[in-house]
């Protein structure tokens, strides 16, 4: 080999390993957001579709329909003389008379797939965003399926089975069940540690019976909160809240936990209580809840029996720095922006009807909220309080997500 042909590999040598050490260093989210494009997605339980917002401008980029073999659903529950009475179980006594058929959502990372749980057909779904077409189904225990949570690495969803009392994991690029876990009543509520660990989960028991009153408590069902362990799945920590709200002196609390918020560093977390307006503090490393958070009751006449699946108050998320909590005042027609130090608060009416989730943004500055009662999503200010975005979507939002979409994807 001459000179000039040796200098010329050499240089072809630098140039591969220059090339793979800058690869290397790119971390997988990085390249992502070059193929997909950041979105809010806005789940609309009653019609089956997913609103897609442009996540900085909130203009609308899409709507999925995540029931596209809806009709092919419906002919294997008609068939099924036990499937049709789960299916009219579901619609009459958790949907208000209403299909319930898109509950949660999460994107892959990549911004290819929409996952879906879909409570009325109890399955889980994989919806390619581009062609709208189903990639993968699973159908979960029983005859329900409810709330999921998205792995920090975006590989897997826990979705939670409410009449199997199961949690299923499964893999979000196929679908397959990686992983399972037991639960008490109603499993509801399924959020990862930042580090992807642990699973916090909760089961609310059952929440569809017109046995509300305190001393018809026991007729609720298993009610636990468990923190599983992802390497295996086990059960790490398994407890009543009933006990922990006894140990602190709060009488006459449901123990059924609902959505739930925490700390950046995980070791407070503040968890809904059926009936409860408002919501506790609870200390994660000392094992004890530690404060009672009490927010405006404006409906002090209404009927028990008349809260949502028992929701008082459904939807609860935390600011970027851990200082601020928004809460959805669902029965009260209000958010509740409040100080974590001292529990003041600053509440927000008017803006909409029976708000029925809230999540925070990536960085942690504005908070998301479905009004199911009148069909739109408010974006709110932490420092502020203030309503900054109001976008129309479909019939009874619930859920919202963010995450991504395919680049340039617009329907």
């Amino acid at each position: 080999m001459n000179e000039k042909s040796s200098s010329l590999k050499k240089s072809l040598m630098a140039i591969a390993i220059g090339c793979a050490a800058t690869f290397a260093m790119v971390s997988p989210s990085t390249v992502l957001a070059e193929e997909a494009q950041s979105v809010v997605f806005v789940g609309n339980n009653w019609d089956g579709t997913v609103n897609v917002f442009n996540d900085k401008t909130y203009s609308k980029v899409g709507l999925i329909n995540v029931v596209p073999d809806k009709r092919e659903r419906m002919r294997a529950i008609v068939l099924n003389p036990v499937k049709l009475v789960a299916f009219q179980a579901v619609r009459n006594l958790i949907g208000e008379g209403h299909d319930q058929l898109v509950d949660d959502m999460y994107s892959s990372n990549d911004g290819k797939l929409l996952i879906a749980s879909r409570p009325s057909f109890a399955d889980v779904v994989a919806i390619d965003i581009a062609s709208g077409k189903i990639v993968w189904r699973f159908e979960v225990e029983g005859y329900r399926a409810d709330h999921m949570g998205l792995s920090p690495d975006g590989t897997k969803v826990a979705v939670s089975a409410s009449t199997g009392n199961v949690v299923h994991i499964l893999d979000i690029n196929t679908g397959k069940q990686v992983g399972k876990f037991a639960s008490g009543n109603s499993p509801h509520e399924n959020v990862y540690s930042k580090d992807g660990s642990k699973i916090y989960h909760a089961s609310i028991g059952y929440v569809f019976t017109p046995l509300d009153p305190y001393f018809f408590d026991w007729t609720k069902g298993e009610r636990v909160f468990q923190v599983v362990d992802t390497n295996n799945y086990q059960v790490i920590k398994k407890f009543n809240m009933a006990d922990k709200l006894k140990a602190a002196g709060f009488k006459n609390l449901s123990p059924a936990v609902r959505p739930m918020a925490h700390t950046p560093d995980e070791k407070f977390f503040y968890f809904q209580l059926s009936f409860l307006h408002g919501f506790v503090e609870y200390d994660m490393v000392n094992d004890k809840v530690t404060r009672l958070a009490k927010l405006p009751n404006l409906v002090p006449n209404m009927p028990l029996e008349q809260y949502v699946n028992d929701s008082a108050h459904h939807g609860i998320s935390m600011n970027g720095a851990g200082t601020k909590l928004c809460v959805a005042g669902t029965m009260d027609d209000y958010v509740a922006i409040v100080d974590r130090a001292n529990f003041n608060y600053q509440i927000l009416k008017g803006l909409g009807k029976k708000p029925y989730w809230v999540t925070s943004n990536k960085t942690g500055d504005l908070c998301y909220v479905s009004w199911s009662g009148t069909d739109q999503m408010s974006v709110i200010a932490y420092d502020t309080g203030k309503e900054v975005a109001r976008v129309n979507v479909g019939s009874h939002p619930q859920r919202i997500r963010e995450g991504y979409a395919p680049a340039n994807w617009m329907n």
